[in-house]
């Protein structure tokens, strides 16, 4: 097999079956150039080149990365796809390696990029969660840096994203704003610095009804409109909720032409008041 193009000592890309390859491997292009025979035995890893975007894509990336960075990500994806059972494609490698460079710079210079998905990643993705708490163990060892807790949910969409199958794309990518804004509107309306609790149990419990709640706007339809009288009770007990609910109402109707029934009513203000008074008693 013939080399077609020299991306560094250590990546190269050559023809095989028709498709332009990637190969990873020590060595593989040290000292070599195009047209020169490709050591099929050096080779680690191989991605399949879709289009001329992800070639251009990837010399960038092998321009701009470094070769300590390139390592980790090459153990990082072999871990990947040993813990997922399924391997990655070249565009993933690209995606991966360009976040991997920013994040480790972004941590020698102090900075912090918050990821407003975390908590839902963690809680309904644990497997890709877990393994990109391991990615970030990695880092922090092989560069001997101590990278923000935000970004294992960061690395975590991204194995994410390159699992075609369960990425966050089309409906999951609208289930998850809706649980977001929705949590915007609550801590904006409230005063509530929300952040602060993600760890209550309160607060876990909200996010978890929020999340089956977006799907059943999603799905649409005619919802039931419940008991009357539980409604007027809980609208009178727990007026300040309540107000903060009718914005929640206000915002599906507008985003999504969606009613709001008046137990889903209910239960979001029931909610929203458990909230508001956990964090009343932590702060005494």
């Amino acid at each position: 097999m013939k080399i077609e193009r020299v991306y560094n000592n250590n990546v190269v890309s050559a023809f095989h079956d028709g498709k332009e390859y990637v190969y990873m491997g020590k060595g593989l292009g040290f000292q070599k150039k195009a047209g020169d025979n490709l050591d099929e035995t050096a080779i680690e890893k191989r991605f399949v080149l879709d289009d001329v975007n992800g070639s251009s894509e990837l010399s960038r990336i092998h321009v701009t990365i470094d070769s300590a960075t390139l390592s980790s990500v090459l153990k990082i994806i072999e871990m990947a796809e040993e813990e997922l059972g399924r391997p990655f494609e070249a565009n993933f490698y690209i995606a991966l390696a360009d976040h991997l460079q920013f994040a480790i710079e972004r941590s020698q210079e102090g900075l912090i990029i918050e990821n407003p998905l975390t908590w839902e990643v963690r809680k309904f993705y644990p497997r890709e969660f877990q393994l990109a708490q391991k990615a970030v163990d990695l880092l922090n060892q092989d560069f001997g840096i101590l990278l923000p807790k935000e970004e294992v949910a960061n690395i975590a969409l991204h194995f994410l994203n390159g699992q075609k199958d369960l990425g966050l794309n089309g409906q999951g990518r609208t289930l998850q704003r809706i649980v977001v804004e929705i949590m915007d509107i609550v801590r904006l309306d409230l005063g509530l610095p929300l952040s602060s609790d993600e760890e209550s149990l309160v607060y876990d419990r909200f996010r978890t009804h929020l999340h089956y709640f977006a799907q059943r706007v999603i799905k649409g339809g005619n919802p039931q409109e419940g008991d009357s009288f539980l409604y007027e009770q809980i609208a009178l007990n727990y007026p300040q909720a309540f107000a903060t609910t009718q914005k929640i109402v206000q915002y599906v109707d507008t985003n999504f032409a969606q009613k709001v029934s008046r137990d889903e009513q209910v239960y979001l203000t029931i909610h929203i008041n458990k909230l508001q008074e956990s964090i009343k008693e932590k702060k005494g």
